[in-house]
């Protein structure tokens, strides 16, 4: 049996608090717990917008607060996102996501990450296998 308490995270596990323009994301569970999916609660500022492909990985994901909007690329069609909602990246959809209040997010990922990885130039993790390209500068 794993437990983790949040709190416990956020003020000591440093290696499982990732954060990159405008998010946070606080890793409960990663690939060396052995669960098969890692799972994050993720914090978006307000006012922010992100683009990503999850190419080699599918993302659940569910709005435990805040208000903003999610976008297929693909088919250019936007949906809400308010406290209660669920979306899930079930063709590695590309998409953007916009906070207009603080989002707070619970997302899953299988594969599961390890925690070390970045995004990306095209907005993706690297396949578990792969080594992360590097953005150009």
């Amino acid at each position: 049996m794993i437990i983790r308490d949040f709190n416990e995270i956020i003020e000591s596990e440093r290696d499982r608090v990732v954060s990159d323009a405008k998010w946070t994301s606080v890793r409960m569970l990663l690939a060396s717990d052995g669960m098969g999916f890692s799972f994050h609660v993720t914090f978006l500022e307000a006012g922010s917008e992100h683009e990503f492909e999850y190419k080699n990985h599918f993302e659940s994901v569910y709005c435990m607060q805040g208000t903003g909007s999610i976008t297929d690329l693909a088919t250019g069609e936007t949906h809400p996102i308010k406290a209660g909602v669920m979306y899930a990246l079930d063709k590695h959809d590309r998409h953007i996501l916009r906070a207009e209040e603080e989002l707070v997010m619970a997302c899953c990922f299988n594969p599961p990450v390890t925690g070390t990885e970045v995004h990306q130039a095209d907005g993706s993790y690297a396949a578990p296998e792969q080594k992360p390209e590097l953005e150009e500068a």
